[in-house]
């Protein structure tokens, strides 16, 4: 069956707001390395990796492996009513290395539900249903966190469970602060900051919630410092900081395992999902004991923390770690900025090159700067059509997103620069 087949069937049952990508939407059918092969035979480099989740590659022995020798258990659920082995050694490594004190972790099964359980945790241990979120961000596609996605694309409804205000700070091209020099940017948005809790706030806010690079947001990210001077603040009122480490944890951002702490600073609170199962479905908070103790009913979750998903998560940690494959995002990600921009200097099309280690975007302008999406779109179809899997993304849909697989190689960035170059 080929594509078009299955494009076909895929409209006469699954929801119209599915996003695809390309015109002619592809199936991936096999893979290995970072190179994955479509339903037609097809084989293309991988350079955004199931949006960031497939981390390691594809086909890694170590990690099929651990999930084949749990598999052979016969044990694939038990639900958390139950102790999970893999589950408590699990949480045992991300809570050490989390940095937060007295730490503890819950487990859920995407990015989504893990900011959903921060709200709840944020919004009872402050008794408050007010949250502040950053403009240009993305959380998830449920009920609270559209609510505080402060991207209209991707918020599909204006009704919510909480009370949000917006601040400035993550999205610097297209801040109204974007000329001003670094110090200033952070005072600028500390500023802007205070005025939102006056203003727009009873004062007893919940908490922030950030993400260190925003995703969605096409890869856009404030100066290293703004966070601890807005957590100044927060302090201040008793306001917790939430870092959504869904696409900036597990090392990809070359410089710190976590994005958040390019900021020098230590959230109350951390999300995380995407590259720690390889493509299983696992989340989870880890935050302070008390927070995540502050819930006086019943929870748990039927699926989140399973024996598969931490088996497979726990493999995937251990290889990341043993490979120190943070130190490659950080090599292989200069190189990947370094050619881009280079390739962007007789390119007035290439309005930004931006992001660290192996989160990388390139923003698409027309002739006064303004946003372009028909040339993320041309440059998206370009590249798949020479062999290359790119992202889209930004508030105006005008930013290719580069994230490939942590292994990623010197070759293989090379091969993706020859590509952008030519399609660009």
């Amino acid at each position: 069956m080929g594509h078009e087949e299955l494009l076909a069937r895929h409209r006469a049952v699954m929801p119209d707001w599915m996003a695809l990508y390309y015109d002619r939407p592809i199936e991936i059918a096999s893979a290995s390395g970072r190179r994955v092969t479509d339903g037609e035979g097809r084989t293309y480099l991988d350079f955004f990796a199931g949006i960031l989740t497939n981390a390691i590659g594809y086909d890694v022995a170590e990690i099929s492996d651990a999930i084949r020798s749990q598999l052979a258990t016969g044990v694939v659920h038990s639900s958390t009513l139950y102790l999970i082995r893999s589950q408590v050694e699990l949480a045992e490594k991300v809570a050490e290395l989390s940095g937060i004190p007295d730490a503890k972790v819950f487990f859920t099964n995407s990015g989504t539900e893990a900011n959903e359980t921060a709200l709840m945790l944020a919004t009872r241990y402050r008794r408050s249903d007010q949250v502040l979120a950053l403009r240009n961000s993305y959380h998830g596609r449920a009920f609270a966190t559209v609510a505080i996605t402060g991207n209209r694309a991707w918020s599909a409804s204006s009704l919510s469970p909480v009370k949000v205000a917006w601040v400035h700070g993550g999205y610097r091209y297209r801040s109204p602060f974007k000329d001003l020099p670094d110090a200033d940017y952070v005072k600028a948005c500390v500023a802007d900051l205070r005025e939102v809790i006056a203003t727009a706030t009873a004062g007893d806010v919940a908490c922030l919630v950030v993400e260190p690079i925003q995703g969605v947001g096409g890869f856009s990210s404030p100066p290293d410092g703004l966070f601890a001077a807005f957590k100044e603040v927060l302090d201040e009122y008793g306001i917790l900081l939430v870092s959504d480490e869904v696409q900036t944890g597990w090392g990809r951002t070359g410089e710190h395992f976590w994005g958040i702490q390019a900021h020098g600073v230590t959230p109350d609170a951390m999300t995380f999902a995407k590259g720690l199962g390889n493509g299983l479905a696992i989340g989870g908070v880890v935050a302070r004991g008390e927070v995540m103790d502050c819930l006086d009913a019943h929870s748990l979750s039927t699926f989140g923390g399973n024996p598969l998903a931490t088996t497979g998560a726990l493999a995937t940690l251990d290889y990341l770690l043993d490979n120190d494959l943070q130190a490659n995002a950080a090599k292989l990600g200069d190189r990947l900025i370094g050619g881009l921009r280079r390739i962007a200097e007789d390119r007035p099309a290439v309005g930004d090159v931006r992001g660290k280690g192996l989160m990388v975007g390139v923003e698409l302008v027309g002739p006064q700067g303004e946003p372009d999406a028909a040339k993320a779109v041309a440059v998206l179809e370009g590249a798949r059509e020479r062999g290359l899997l790119v992202g889209k993304g930004g508030l105006y849909g005008n930013v290719i997103r580069l994230a490939p697989p942590m292994t990623v190689t010197e070759d293989e960035v090379e091969e993706a620069l020859d590509t952008l170059e030519a399609v660009l």
